[in-house]
């Protein structure tokens, strides 16, 4: 319904909003809406990068402990399991 807005449409426009507010009030009106939208895009970088923070913060605590937890598995496994208490004996044999 709302294809890409070509030239002719934009000349249109201009046209209007230039009988509408007239002369000395258009070039006012424009920059009002270019710092509108410069907020817009700095507060919407913001809250994009907050929230990939908070993903990336999150994934590191769901992987962190799935890491220890493997850590503290390993450290329970004795080395020599027939003889786990006296590590600096020769093996028998």
């Amino acid at each position: 319904m709302f294809g890409s807005i070509g030239m002719p449409e934009i000349i249109l426009i201009l046209i209007v909003a230039l009988l509408l507010f007239g002369p000395k009030k258009l070039p006012e009106i424009g920059k009002t809406i270019g710092r509108s939208i410069a907020e817009f895009k700095k507060a919407s970088n913001d809250l994009k990068r907050s929230l990939e923070e908070e993903v990336d913060a999150a994934s590191q605590e769901l992987s962190a402990p799935a890491g220890k937890s493997a850590e503290k598995s390993a450290d329970k496994i004795p080395e020599n399991p027939k003889d786990p208490y006296t590590p600096d004996e020769p093996p028998a044999g």
